[in-house]
């Protein structure tokens, strides 16, 4: 297979046909404890997607001079150290967005999607296409958190992306919309078992 197509494949399969969640149905506890506005989902999103890039880029890099036996304890550590440099930084330069993600940003260890294509893929490929399985498998998990949250929003409180600033600062206010004005609300939808319905509605579309 020609190195582009490879490249090719690994972006189908992390965007959409091997996706985190649709096809693997992993990273459900995040997917659903946070998708209650856009802007927590992308949050989430990005912050998952760091650290799925970095940790498939090290463990590649290491994947000789880890030994077999002990490898999934190795791989855990290496994440753990990602998840906590991150929630350190989200700590210091999104503290508002932090306190409203901060015990799912710790959860990000425990993510099986992360140590799943630690194992599946990065242990066992060149450190070019461990980057790009993780950008394209982060960028894929992230486009479903937003999708879901986005969706949630609307129908929960009719607004988008609402306080899209405190995550990408105050350039960016202009994505905070409200979609249906004097809206009362649909409060199931804000609710975690309206991130399992609306998720069914995804899976089953």
């Amino acid at each position: 297979m020609a190195l582009s197509e490879t490249y090719k494949k690994i972006a189908a399969d992390g965007i959409w046909h091997n996706n985190i969640v649709f096809s693997q149905n992993l990273a459900l506890c995040p997917l659903l404890a946070v998708t209650g506005t856009a802007t927590n989902g992308l949050g989430m999103g990005l912050a998952t997607l760091v650290v799925m890039i970095a940790s498939n880029g090290l463990i590649s890099v290491a994947r000789h001079l880890i030994p077999n036996e002990i490898r999934i304890p190795i791989f855990v550590l290496l994440i753990a150290a990602l998840v906590t440099l991150v929630d350190i930084l989200m700590n210091a330069w999104a503290h508002e967005l932090y306190k409203v993600l901060g015990l799912f940003i710790a959860l990000i260890v425990t993510n099986c999607a992360l140590l799943g294509r630690a194992e599946a893929f990065a242990s066992k490929q060149a450190v070019k296409p461990a980057l790009w399985d993780g950008l394209m498998m982060g960028l894929g998990f992230t486009l479903v958190l937003v999708a879901l949250g986005a969706t949630r929003e609307i129908l929960a409180s009719g607004t988008l992306f609402a306080n899209a600033s405190v995550l990408l600062g105050s350039s960016f206010k202009f994505l905070e919309i409200t979609v249906i004005p004097n809206y009362q609300g649909f409060l199931l939808m804000a609710l975690p078992p309206g991130g399992f319905i609306m998720l069914a509605f995804f899976n089953r579309w």
